[in-house]
């Protein structure tokens, strides 16, 4: 029945891949608080109004890509298809810019319509942090040593590559646009029908183009760094710089580009090799001009973004679940009494498996599934003297241990 199946682009998530997504949760939290942000949350939906001032009508994502609706109350609202437009507005609406800094990290789902492919979803999870109402270069760095620091936490720095560019001050884009729509126009007839469309209303897009045909075309376009003044290249050195002193390697792409205006100076992307077609595994860049443009005061902005699915196939190796203590009660009438140990032991932090029927022969298997470090094996002579046996099932030693002392007995098992 196709009612229920997951939607297309979706799946459900069972134990062990859920472990490897917390895992990165957890890593993302835990390095991005070494740097002082806090995390937040934003609704899983927003005014449509929201995403459409922040990314743009001519944008794939929200000509083609955003899961937008009408409600019960005739509002336009969509699924969030990324974090920072929600961001920006909480800024605006909570009154924050009196606060700046501001240093957030986010973690949660998000929703694109598009075709789904490997380490792509539909309902997708990205972690993110940014850093608002820091216009300096050490903005930059700060950002880009943080997202430095969570591939190495887990463990796949080694895999990936630091991408760098810069996009200028707003008159070096204007200079450089004007530049690229002039050579773009002279092979207009040549560019697909999507850059045909982007070359009046947003020619950076066509520099970022996927098909082959345009990026033929693209291969000899004039050069962004061409276009850059004074202020521009020195804020690039600043962060080139900067990353130099931290030891964080970096290779310049003057092909990487964020389409929208309020996008300036930095531009950056940590990639890979190792998940074919979809290469990008954390990306971001420096958007001064996004609150000012959603109608809130004018406030530099940097920040990124990373996949937690992509992470995860990158990292590979899923996290061992806790290995638990079974309780095993040899007979239906110690199963109350097993109940109570259980209950007692969890209360003293460790993992409890609890069988609930079958012989113990039967519990033990299961136990062993379950991959248990230790079982406490509950029998009426042992109970009646209030002991029971507590067996290693990595090596089947046995010892017996007072059933007020079962804690500090299987500490070495915590």
């Amino acid at each position: 029945m196709a009612g229920l199946q997951p939607v297309r682009g979706t799946r459900d998530i069972l134990p062990e891949e859920r472990r490897a997504h917390r895992h990165i949760e957890e890593t993302g939290r835990i390095v991005a608080e070494r740097f002082g942000y806090e995390e937040i949350s934003t609704p899983i939906f927003e005014f449509s109004d929201v995403f459409r001032r922040t990314l743009g009508d001519t944008s794939d994502i929200v000509t083609k890509e955003m899961y937008s609706f009408t409600d019960k109350g005739g509002d336009e609202i969509t699924l969030r298809p990324e974090g920072t437009a929600g961001v920006a507005r909480m800024l605006i609406a909570g009154g924050l810019a009196q606060n700046l800094p501001l240093k957030y990290f986010y973690q949660g789902p998000m929703f694109r319509y598009e075709r789904p492919q490997k380490g792509r979803f539909r309902q997708f999870h990205q972690i993110g942090v940014e850093l608002l109402g820091v216009s300096e270069p050490e903005g930059d760095v700060e950002i880009i040593a943080l997202g430095a620091a969570l591939l190495e936490a887990i463990g796949v720095a080694g895999d990936t590559t630091l991408e760098l560019n810069t996009l200028g001050n707003s008159a070096s884009r204007a200079a450089y646009r004007e530049i690229l729509v002039s050579f773009l126009s002279d092979h207009r007839a040549d560019l697909s029908e999507d850059s045909q469309s982007r070359l009046e209303r947003n020619p950076l897009r066509i520099l970022d183009s996927k098909n082959e045909g345009d990026r033929r075309i693209v291969a000899d376009a004039p050069d962004f760094s061409d276009s850059l003044d004074a202020e521009s290249v020195e804020f690039f050195a600043a962060v080139k710089q900067g990353l130099e002193a931290l030891g964080i390697g970096y290779s310049l792409n003057s092909r990487l580009v964020r389409g929208l205006d309020y996008y300036c100076h930095t531009a950056f992307e940590f990639t890979t090799q190792a998940l074919g077609a979809q290469g990008t595994v954390l990306a971001g860049g420096r958007y001064d001009g996004l609150v000012g443009q959603m109608g809130g005061p004018e406030t530099p902005g940097v920040g990124w973004a990373a996949g937690i699915e992509r992470l995860a196939l990158l990292a590979g190796e899923t996290p061992m679940a806790p290995r638990p203590i079974a309780v095993i009660p040899v007979s239906r009438e110690l199963s109350g009494q097993a109940t109570v140990i259980a209950h007692d032991l969890r209360r003293g932090g460790f993992v409890v498996e609890l069988a609930f029927r079958g012989n113990m022969s039967k519990r033990l298997k299961r136990a062993n599934r379950l991959n248990a470090r230790a079982a406490v094996i509950l029998g009426p002579d042992e109970v009646a003297r209030g002991a029971a046996t507590i067996r290693d099932l990595d090596s089947g030693d046995q010892s017996e241990a007072a059933l007020g002392s079962l804690s500090e007995h299987l500490a070495a098992y915590r």
